[in-house]
This record gives C-alpha cells, structure tokens and sequence, in this order.
C-alpha cells in the first residue's frame, strides 16, 4: 500500500509540474524542477516522517516533470516558445 501512495504522490507531482509548466512557461520566473529538489531534500530529511516520504515522492515527480531544463542547468528565466504538451519532460 505505501508503493501506491509513493507512485500516487509522485504522479500528483508530475501532472502539477506540467500543467505549471504548460501555464507558467512564459513567465520570466525560476524552473519549477528547483521546487523539486527543495522537496526531494526536505523529503530526504524528514523520511522518518509520512509527511517527509510524500514530499520526497512530489518532488521526484515534480522534478521529473521538468528533467531537460534540469539537465542543461536553466535556473531562471522563460521556457522556449512552442508547442506545449502535457506527456512530456520539458
């Protein structure tokens, strides 16, 4: 029962990220993968705790979400004009 909940949380974490991403990308604003790793952090030290296992699993999902603006170390600023989808990692 706790994997579904983890695999629950972490896809919550995911479709928020996108659904940011597809509404947010225009805004000259930070990349929501660096809410991710506060929570995949947060998580990681609080794991002992259920609250610490769920943000642990929303920010695995939410940094997911947003995987190639993490890999190429974009930080700040707008995402690239073009076609949005919402199964995708941006």
């Amino acid at each position: 029962m706790d994997v579904l909940v983890f695999l629950g949380v972490s896809f919550g974490g995911y479709v928020i990220g996108r659904i940011g991403h597809i509404l947010g990308g225009h805004l000259n604003a930070p990349h929501h993968w660096i809410y991710g790793v506060i929570a995949i952090v947060v998580g990681a030290i609080f794991w002992s705790h259920d609250w610490g296992k769920w943000s642990l699993a929303f920010g695995i999902g939410h940094t997911i979400s947003d995987l190639k603006d993490m890999w190429e170390l974009k930080f700040y600023g707008r995402d690239e004009p073009g076609p949005k989808h919402f199964w995708g990692i941006d």
